[in-house]
């Protein structure tokens, strides 16, 4: 039988770089990307319902459809003789801003749905079908630091890089994937090296990172000129250690050798743009308070 509730956490997802290395015939781009994730996130509470419904609620939430087109419901839906759920979303992480907060939610959900029917024969959709749907997804269902390649599906864990103190910060300004995509001028780049090197901390991993790339932050600046006035604020933080943007943008990230360095950065640029969103967090793998809790 189901149990009553489960409650998932979905973090935000994090890319300290991304490589476009080709694009196949059918269109979809071949990356290479560092992802990692952030102790910064939404919550999702499933539980028995009949068919399915989704409540969304939160800071966040004002942007986000409630209705079939959530990538939840989406998710969801894949599922073979699922007898039906009903969703709470608690929206924190801003929507088309580059760090997967529609795929983190996907993601739960699906983690949530086989926690909440375990002891009943479900037939959850396959890598391919997440795929399909959105190609960060399969990156978010295990919330760990992972290379990962071809068109987001290829995902390989990662325990040599450390946990970093960060700041992400959004000018509250949507980026559509697809613009940033089609405004590329080059689709065949360098990949990263054959092998990430182990890190001792912030500093070796911020050194190895401005050797890095996110290929899509020139189209997307292109397109939102904001961000490079988001990244070049995050840079001038006393104590940063490399600024970049995420994804498709527009949220930027900085690098802080503390966490009270980058609490500070956080504090200081909230005052200055009080619009921004912006979040002091640590970087690193989530899986452990990711993991689905039942009540």
């Amino acid at each position: 039988m189901a149990g009553n509730v489960v409650h998932v956490f979905a973090p935000a997802k994090i890319n300290l770089t991304l490589h476009v290395v080709g694009q196949r015939p059918d269109g979809y781009h071949l990356l290479d990307s560092l992802v990692t994730f952030a102790d910064v996130g939404d919550d999702l509470e499933v539980r028995p319902g009949d068919g399915m419904s989704l409540q969304v609620q939160g800071s966040e939430a004002a942007h986000v459809p409630g209705d079939q087109s959530n990538l939840i419901l989406r998710v969801a839906a894949l599922f073979d003789d699922l007898p039906g759920a009903a969703f709470r979303l608690t929206k924190e992480l801003p929507a088309a801003s580059g760090i997967g907060g529609g795929s983190a939610d996907a993601a739960a959900a699906y983690r949530g749905l086989i926690s909440l029917y375990k002891d009943e024969t479900l037939r959850p959709p396959d890598i391919a079908e997440l795929s399909r749907m959105g190609a960060d997804i399969p990156m978010c269902l295990g919330t760990v630091t992972a290379r990962v390649s071809a068109i987001g599906d290829q995902i390989a864990p990662l325990h040599t890089v450390p946990a970093v103190p960060a700041v992400l910060a959004n000018p509250r300004c949507a980026v559509e994937t697809p613009a940033v995509f089609k405004a590329l001028t080059s689709r065949d780049n360098a990949p990263m090296p054959s092998q990430i090197p182990a890190c001792q901390g912030p500093k070796d991993l911020a050194a190895w990172l401005g050797l890095q790339r996110n290929d899509l932050e020139p189209a997307a600046i292109g397109i939102v000129p904001e961000i490079a006035q988001v990244k070049s604020e995050i840079s001038e933080q006393p104590d940063c250690l490399i600024a970049r943007m995420s994804g498709s943008g527009a949220t930027c990230f900085g690098l802080f050798p503390s966490e009270t360095a980058a609490q500070r950065a956080a504090a200081s640029l909230a005052k200055a743009h009080p619009n921004w969103w912006i979040r002091a967090t640590m970087l690193g793998s989530q899986a452990q308070r990711a993991w689905p809790r039942i009540s």
